[in-house]
């Protein structure tokens, strides 16, 4: 335990020595911030947009926002998670332009009206029984990103910001551009879609059962803190 604190701070202490370098103009040091950061970017970008094109285009513009930006970076919470609320925000605004360009609204996208009768998944997985424990870390994964595809941009988006990056329903509303009571109903229909996916994909006849609308999400919100 103790081995691992100071590793721990190790790890922050030659973050923060990269970042002196890396204000001061030193590219490369700048670099070795970035390539620690690649994993995360990635995952975050594609859980928002889902298209390797666009993917790629968010992560190479979102460094190079965190490069022209990087004095304004205090050290207040690590490295990657700042970059990784660019990337947020800058996936946020690929998702507004490729609505434009289908001239379709981010609401009209998720092919259900807000007001409209909440769905009840036949089947559904009570997460406090934890699926990481039967399945491989890269197969959860893989299977949480493929169900997280599933979802409508207006869902993913909304998913993507409360239950992966964590923020709050006012933060994500005003990411979004919508009410806070938008967001919790979209978040509540992203919940259940996702857990009637990853139930279909699990297949655990013997872990499911039918019940009321969830509170939240139990294991599938550790499984993807742990993706993180």
């Amino acid at each position: 335990m103790l081995r691992s604190s100071h590793d721990k701070l190790m790890e922050v202490a030659e973050e923060c020595a990269l970042v002196l370098r890396a204000k001061s103009g030193d590219f490369d040091a700048f670099d070795r911030l970035v390539r620690g950061c690649e994993r995360r970017a990635w995952a975050v970008a594609w859980r928002l947009l889902g298209e390797k094109e666009e993917v790629e285009n968010v992560v190479q513009t979102s460094f190079l926002k965190a490069m022209d930006a990087l004095d304004s970076f205090r050290g207040d919470s690590r490295f990657c998670t700042w970059v990784g609320k660019i990337v947020t925000r800058t996936g946020l605004d690929a998702l507004r332009s490729r609505k434009r360009k289908e001239a379709l609204s981010l609401d009209e996208l998720s092919a259900e009206s807000e007001d409209a009768p909440m769905a009840h998944p036949e089947l559904l997985v009570d997460w406090r029984e934890d699926p990481s424990r039967s399945i491989e870390r890269h197969e959860l994964q893989a299977i949480l990103d493929r169900a997280i595809a599933t979802l409508p941009d207006s869902l993913r988006s909304t998913f993507v910001l409360r239950d992966v990056d964590g923020l709050s329903t006012e933060e994500t509303a005003q990411e979004l551009g919508i009410m806070a009571g938008n967001v919790k109903v979209r978040l509540l229909r992203a919940r259940l879609r996702l857990r009637e996916e990853l139930t279909q994909a699990f297949g655990g006849e013997a872990m499911t059962h039918v019940h009321g609308i969830p509170a939240g999400l139990g294991g599938l919100a550790a499984a993807a803190e742990d993706l993180r």
